[in-house]
């Protein structure tokens, strides 16, 4: 039985089909995180912002959930942070139909210089932890139907 882990998306939500994916993995065995390599080459001017898709899924039990977030070497050295400060990747968003749960990991340049992110740099880390939920615990969907922001519709 899988337990938690991550696999590459279906070829037909690949962003880069004819790329070899790097799974994330931990530094150390003291690392908390295990880091998210960047598929392309690109450079953030300042204010901009890019989605690094990293073609890339997670796994994990129900009451589990993936949070993304930025390398302190890119946050602090390099002035980059992900948009949306913290991601949060679901149980539910493996394998969705409209993307197969591949993970996007959105980053804004927040310096005042240009930032070079190169393909196969180490742009972001995800912790997997558990979750409580509430007594009264009245969800809207039973199910997912979508990737990025389907939850809210």
């Amino acid at each position: 039985m899988k337990i938690r882990g991550f696999e590459i998306v279906k070829d037909a939500s690949r962003v880069f089909p004819n790329q070899i994916i790097t799974l994330p993995v931990r530094s150390d065995k003291g690392s908390a995180g295990y880091d998210f390599f960047s598929n392309e080459e690109v450079t953030l001017h300042p204010g901009s912002q890019h989605i690094f898709w990293t073609d890339v899924k997670t796994y994990m039990q129900e009451d589990e959930v993936l949070s993304v977030f930025v390398r302190s070497s890119i946050g602090i050295k390099r002035g980059l942070n992900l948009s949306n400060n913290t991601g949060i990747i679901d149980a539910s968003y493996y394998s969705n139909p409209s993307n197969d749960g591949n993970i996007g990991i959105a980053m804004r340049n927040i310096s005042d210089t240009s930032v070079k992110i190169e393909c196969g740099e180490r742009i972001a880390q995800g912790i997997f932890t558990k979750y409580l939920v509430a007594d009264v615990d009245d969800v809207t969907n039973e199910q997912r139907a979508g990737g990025v922001g389907s939850t809210g519709k």
